[in-house]
């Protein structure tokens, strides 16, 4: 059994879309081209596992929506998770502003105790 015929889809057409997409000045080495492929036919094959989680036998526009939220949106995902780390980096510096302010008062309560 060849290597094309192992993968997914066919190569000429996953070959045909890199091309549309890329500048045309790129080549595209054929490891690249079956790799895109393989790659493709996972993100298929997760988008369908999560739609079998469904208990309906039909699969809906929504379902199919919900399912490839993650590979549509990854952009927006992205935003979201550098904002939490922001945000994290805030709390990290909050809580060390405290930690130095403590840590100072209770340096003044401990000479002035002695």
């Amino acid at each position: 059994m060849s290597e094309e015929e192992k993968l997914p889809f066919a190569k000429a057409e996953v070959t045909r879309l890199m091309r549309d997409n890329l500048d045309a000045d790129k080549q595209i080495r054929e490891q690249v081209k079956v790799e895109m492929n393989k790659f493709l036919g996972e993100i298929l094959k997760n988008v369908c596992k999560q739609l079998n989680d469904y208990p309906y036998t039909t699969i809906d526009y929504e379902m199919f929506k919900e399912s490839v939220y993650p590979y549509t949106n990854i952009e927006r995902i992205n935003q979201e998770r550098e904002r939490i780390i922001m945000h994290l980096e805030s709390i990290k510096n909050d809580c060390d502003l405290l930690s130095s302010d403590v840590k100072r008062t209770m340096k003044i309560r401990d000479v002035a105790e002695e």
